[in-house]
């Protein structure tokens, strides 16, 4: 078994995934980018949702799953890379909504934070320990990264989640996690 699927959890169900980015402030006008996409479940739920969707999913195998579970919509681009490794858009406004490997978080986040162009807002399914750091609290411990995402983004827990709406389910605490930045004007 890969080392990378152990912190890889999947949203038990479509219905889920519409419901959570229904917490959002993802709009029809939107490019939302889904990072480690797998089979597509938050990809075909935010492809109802906004104009386009930029769907990452690094394994082979599983992105060619990808293609087939979306191949029904035509506002779906699917990149077979690692995210780490993708250049994210430095010329137009975009949003992230994605569900990535636990283990990723931080780096994650790191990049988002240090884009040229960062994302409107972004919205991460993380293990709720980590959240918990990235939030602008006296109730709990803000961590160094945590520090300097608040300098640009509003952060906030949105939704806490349940063991059961994964698959497999995670033994730690989840949340879907909310990031806006600060003073950013809607895109159009």
């Amino acid at each position: 078994m890969r080392n990378h699927l152990l912190s890889q959890h999947f949203l038990s169900s479509p219905r889920l995934a519409l419901f959570l980015i229904g917490h959002s402030n993802i709009k029809k006008r939107d490019t939302v980018i889904d990072i480690g996409a797998g089979s597509g479940v938050i990809t075909s739920a935010l492809a109802k949702r906004c104009r386009k969707v930029i769907a990452i999913e690094p394994d082979h195998e599983t992105a060619a799953k990808l293609r087939q579970n979306t191949k029904k919509f035509d506002n779906v681009e699917i990149v077979e890379q690692d995210f780490l490794d993708y250049d994210l858009p430095n010329k137009i406004p975009y949003k992230i909504f994605a569900n990535p490997p636990f283990h990723l978080s931080s780096e994650i986040v790191h990049k988002l934070l240090s884009a040229k162009n960062p994302p409107e807002s972004f919205y991460l399914i993380l293990q709720k320990q980590f959240a918990l750091k990235l939030l602008n609290t006296d109730r709990h411990y803000t961590s160094k990264l945590g520090q300097e995402l608040i300098q640009k983004y509003q952060t906030k827990i949105r939704y806490p989640m349940k063991p059961t709406d994964f698959t497999p389910p995670p033994a730690v605490p989840t949340v879907l996690f909310e990031a806006k930045l600060i003073g950013s004007q809607p895109s159009v």
